[in-house]
C-alpha cells in the first residue's frame, strides 16, 4: 500500500487548516509517505499537477492518498477513471457536494463538477448524508445518484452495508472518497464541518473493514480532517486508525 500526501485546499478559504493533515497522519504512523507538491496559491495549477502525478501512482499499486480538503477528489477521480474500466465511487460524506461548480471545484462542488464533465451518475454512491441543500438535492434526483442518508443505514445497519457492498461488487475498478465528516463529531470534532447525528467511529471502520476485502478497491482519499479543529488529537487517531484499516 503506497501513502500519498496531498496537502492541496480549495474551501474558499474555509478549509484552511486541513493542509496540516498529512505530516501529521504520517507522524502519528511513524511512516514515510510519498507526497504531491502543491501550490495552494494557483488552484488551476494543483488541479493539473494532482491529476498528472497521481496517474503515476496509481499505476503502481493500491494507494490512499491524503487530503487536504475535498477538492482533491476531482483530479484524482479524473486521473483514475482514466486509468480504468466500469469504475465506481463510493463516497463518505455528510454532504453531498454537488452545488453548481466553480471553474477549479471547490470542496463543495466536486462531484457535481466530476458528472458534468461525463462519469456516469449511476456508478456513484453517496453514503451518510444529512445535511443536503434543496439544489443539490434535486441534482442528485436528477441524476439518479445513489444516496445513503443517515436515517436509512440507522434503520438496518448491516442489510444496508450488504446492498452497499452488493453494487461495490459490479465495477472493475472501484475507488472510495472519505470525507472525516461523515462520522460523528463526537468521534471526530477536527472538522470544517461538524454535522450531529453521524456514524459512529465503531459503524465506520465496521464498513471499512468489509469494503477492504473488495478485490476491486484499487485507491482510497481521506480528507477533511482539520488538525486546527481538532480536541485532544482525537480525529487525528481516528485518521491513522482509518488508514490502518485499509492495507491490503
Amino acid at each position: 500500500m503506497l501513502v500519498v500526501k496531498i496537502p492541496a485546499i480549495n474551501g474558499l478559504g474555509k478549509t484552511g487548516g486541513c493542509e496540516k493533515a498529512p505530516n501529521l497522519l504520517c507522524k502519528e504512523l511513524n511512516i514515510s509517505c510519498d507526497e504531491i507538491e502543491v501550490n495552494n496559491d494557483d488552484i488551476e495549477e494543483n488541479i493539473k499537477i494532482i491529476s498528472e502525478k497521481a496517474t503515476d501512482f496509481l499505476n503502481k499499486d493500491f494507494v490512499v492518498f491524503l487530503g487536504g480538503d475535498h477538492s482533491i477528489s476531482f483530479p484524482l477521480v479524473r486521473a483514475f477513471s482514466s486509468l480504468n474500466k466500469n469504475v465506481g465511487i463510493i463516497i463518505f460524506d455528510a454532504h453531498a457536494d454537488c452545488m453548481k461548480p466553480m471553474k477549479e471545484p471547490t470542496h463543495e462542488e466536486w462531484l457535481r463538477a466530476l458528472v458534468e464533465q461525463g462519469f456516469d451518475p449511476k456508478n456513484i454512491t453517496l453514503i451518510g448524508l444529512r445535511k443536503v441543500e434543496q439544489e443539490e438535492m434535486d441534482f442528485l434526483k436528477e441524476k439518479g445518484i445513489k444516496c445513503f442518508f443517515m436515517k436509512e443505514l440507522f434503520s438496518d445497519f448491516k442489510e444496508t452495508v450488504d446492498l452497499i457492498i452488493e453494487k461495490a461488487y459490479k465495477f472493475d475498478s472501484l475507488y472510495l472518497s472519505i470525507d472525516i465528516d461523515v462520522i460523528d463529531p463526537t468521534f471526530a470534532p477536527g472538522t470544517g464541518y461538524i454535522e450531529p447525528g453521524g456514524l459512529s467511529s465503531k459503524e465506520f471502520l465496521y464498513m471499512i473493514q468489509r469494503l477492504v476485502l473488495l478485490k476491486n478497491l484499487k485507491a482510497v482519499d481521506l480528507v477533511e480532517i482539520n488538525p486546527d479543529k481538532d480536541i485532544n488529537n482525537l480525529t487525528i487517531k481516528l485518521g491513522t486508525k482509518i488508514i490502518e484499516e485499509l492495507k491490503k
